[in-house]
């Protein structure tokens, strides 16, 4: 199939597609990567009267350090996550992440505003948006706000962004410390969108108790799972079997997978505990191998 008709715009500043945006209101899309957008054009699930091409704008396309936040273009494409010196150094959860994305071909094209914004709850970046506790700058015409992932996803394929807005920034947090990471997932083939995937960042103290932890799921809910009791209940603990046992058990407990066509809700249920146990064993190993300060 092919899309239905539309008008096509592309204009060169974020204040001519806030204008434009602002103007045409529900009727408008965005297009960036276009690696989601377009295949659903395709089939008819969605019939925007016009798009508005970023790809114009320079100004969104960029990875830079500022002090203690990583700033990320939404222009930015995904491949230059994967190759970035200042990610991997800072955020190298970031960079096994999007490793995971589609293939070569999909992370040249997509960009990370488009990814976040679509919001798959499956997606690599969402889930680590969600696991650094990251944050979005969002503009509309003439206003500027700022949102924390905790707020920004609301359903599936639903978040905070209003018909007016563009998510123009993402804000991920550096860690300090004795950090380690894991980005771990299940698909079907390399390439496919996961069944369950399990994002986890910790630190440690010089005695090898964990300081700081979150943990997330893709997968198991409309939105990326954040697994609010791990801080609690690994805050000052030394990692061992019995908390694994306690964490996978919160798990099992909290999450609500459904089923479809490529996973049953007891199948997600499980790789849900069974990665969670990995990346936080993956993740607290890394960080036991790293100098303290």
């Amino acid at each position: 199939m092919k899309p239905a008709k539309f008008d096509y715009y592309r204009p060169e500043t974020l204040s001519e597609a806030l204008s434009l945006l602002e103007e045409v209101g529900f009727d408008g899309k965005i297009i960036a990567g276009g690696q989601s957008l377009v295949p659903i054009m395709n089939m008819r699930l969605a019939t925007p009267e016009c798009l508005i091409d970023i790809n114009g704008i320079n100004d969104l396309d960029y990875i830079v350090k500022d002090v203690d936040v990583i700033k990320i273009g939404a222009m930015t494409r995904q491949s230059e996550l994967e190759t970035s010196d200042i990610i991997r150094q800072n955020c190298p959860l970031v960079s096994e992440a999007v490793r995971l994305i589609g293939h070569v071909q999909t992370r040249n094209r997509g960009t990370v505003g488009g990814s976040i914004v679509h919001a798959d709850p499956s997606a690599e970046l969402p889930l680590v948006l969600m696991t650094l506790g990251g944050s979005l700058k969002i503009s509309a015409n003439g206003e500027v706000r700022s949102v924390n992932a905790e707020d920004f996803f609301i359903t599936y394929l639903t978040t905070d962004l209003m018909p007016s807005e563009i998510l123009t920034e993402i804000h991920l947090p550096i860690w300090h410390g004795r950090k380690g990471y894991s980005f771990l997932e299940i698909a079907r083939r390399h390439g496919d969108f996961a069944l369950v995937a399990a994002s986890c960042q910790l630190t440690l103290d010089d005695q090898d108790r964990i300081e700081k932890v979150r943990l997330a799921l893709g997968g198991v809910e409309a939105i990326p799972f954040l697994i609010e009791d791990a801080q609690d209940l690994l805050h000052g603990e030394r990692l061992s079997s019995s908390l694994i046992d306690k964490l996978t058990k919160v798990v099992e407990e909290s999450v609500e997978p459904e089923s479809d066509l490529h996973a049953s809700e007891e199948y997600r249920r499980h790789l849900a505990k069974v990665l969670t146990s990995r990346s936080l064993q993956q993740a607290y190993e890394r960080a036991k191998g790293e100098q303290y300060g």
